[in-house]
């Protein structure tokens, strides 16, 4: 016969939400970033558990406005992976926006083997004109950050904000450190760490500066 169990926790799921973030507010040194991208920040530390995620974060001037305006006139978010778009709270959304990931278009795999390159990289070129003027939410592959900033040199369309948060051992680093050189306005998370949920967590913080 089998005893009932009980723990001691809180089970109500908004004061779970509160006591998280005010947590997060407490122990992070947030005081060292603009007020725009602290509030980005926070939520990229509750996707991802770390308060020491702070002294990685590096951005452009003005970025976290640039990417709201935009958002605001209806331009789409562009991602790398289907589980950054799947972390997209579509309700957070000022303008119905658009949440694209071609990786999985059928067309995907034959463009990647005549470019010699990863599907996730070779799917950017799907998104064609969407790019221009687009939020890009780049959290899971470095080539396709690398490939990005490829296209923007040769000419291509120009996004109004790029979250390159790709996470890993080969090219992470570099890819991000590559972004934050170029010309386009950009959030990385310096170094290996990164991933889909603290990309999307980034993406939900531009999209409302609602909690």
């Amino acid at each position: 016969m089998s005893s009932r169990v009980e723990y001691d926790y809180e089970h109500d799921g908004a004061e779970i939400y509160r006591q998280s973030f005010a947590t997060i507010r407490r122990e992070a040194e947030l005081d060292r970033l603009p007020a725009d991208v602290a509030q980005v920040t926070v939520r990229m530390i509750h996707a991802c558990g770390q308060v020491d995620l702070v002294s990685d974060v590096a951005w452009s001037d003005g970025v976290v406005g640039k990417a709201r305006a935009a958002l605001e006139l209806g331009a789409p978010v562009l991602c790398d992976a289907q589980m950054v778009a799947a972390g997209v709270t579509r309700k957070r959304l000022p303008a119905f926006n658009e949440v694209v990931c071609t990786l999985n278009d059928p067309r995907t795999p034959d463009l990647a083997r005549e470019m010699g390159t990863t599907r996730t990289a070779a799917a950017l070129h799907l998104w064609g004109e969407k790019l221009e003027g687009a939020v890009v939410a780049i959290g899971n592959a470095p080539t396709a950050l690398f490939h990005l900033l490829e296209m923007v040199a040769a000419g291509g369309p120009r996004p109004a904000a790029v979250v390159g948060i790709p996470v890993g051992f080969i090219g992470a680093v570099e890819s991000k450190e590559a972004l934050a050189a170029s010309d386009l306005d950009f959030l990385v998370v310096r170094g290996r760490r990164g991933g889909s949920a603290m990309t999307a967590a980034a993406v939900n913080a531009l999209a409302s500066t609602a909690e």
